[in-house]
């Protein structure tokens, strides 16, 4: 089953400095038809504006992924991290026992444009940690590049959620497909373009919670860029 998760519909909040679209209930917006899907709980898409960002705040217990679309932030946190992330570059954060950090726009005239997401950790309690990687387009292009595992010897982030993450930048007329094993479902995120996933015609910004589906026909209507979750199901 295909459940689709249309941009319209998804909570958003403006805040001068933050746009932001709320995939899954978050904050003050809450919608108890879409709380999360799986493991997976937090979908943000986020247009920070220039000199902007979230002062330091804290996290515990949740496994955070962060995923550049254009512009970039610079990240500082209480494991003595301090790095930029760009286009093309996707974040790793392990929050364990906790951790705090700060993520800020440095450029004084590009807003940075990202997709954050969060998982559930397959156990609490564990030290913090933090990755990076750059993905370059090549790597992505007409191909379902693994980008984040909790299987080691990969590569790719490893992670602490029972979650696979792929990412795709898939031509016009271009299709790739994913095979689901049993008790694994999956969820698409459009970032831009048109899709035909099943049957399902996608627009920028939507997003579909699969379900007892063994196989994913992903084809592009029109050049796109999407990033797709094969998780464990609860």
């Amino acid at each position: 089953m295909i459940t689709p998760r249309r941009s319209d519909d998804r909570g958003k909040a403006n805040h001068d400095w933050l746009q932001t679209k709320h995939t899954f209930s978050f904050a003050t917006y809450r919608d108890p038809r879409f709380v999360g899907f799986q493991r997976l709980i937090v979908i943000n898409e986020d247009h920070i504006a220039p000199s902007s960002g979230f002062g330091a705040h804290h996290h515990d217990n949740m496994e955070i992924i962060t995923y550049v679309i254009s512009g970039q932030l610079e990240h500082k946190d209480s494991m003595g991290t301090g790095s930029i992330i760009r286009a093309g570059d996707v974040q790793y954060m392990s929050a364990g026992t906790g951790v705090d950090h700060s993520e800020y726009n440095p450029s004084a005239s590009q807003p940075v444009h990202l997709l954050q997401m969060w998982l559930l950790p397959n156990k609490h309690g564990h030290e913090p940690t933090y990755d990076q990687r750059h993905f370059s387009d090549d790597e992505k292009r007409n191909k379902l590049r693994l980008i984040a595992t909790d299987q080691a010897g990969v590569d790719a982030l490893v992670i602490r959620s029972d979650a696979q993450l792929y990412g795709c930048l898939l031509d016009a007329g271009r299709t790739v497909e994913h095979a689901l094993k049993p008790h694994r479902s999956g969820w698409l995120q459009l970032v831009s373009g048109e899709l035909d996933v099943n049957g399902v015609d996608l627009s920028v910004g939507d997003g579909i919670a699969v379900t007892n589906e063994s196989a994913l026909n992903i084809a592009a209507i029109h050049k796109s860029e999407f990033v797709l979750y094969d998780i464990a199901e609860a």
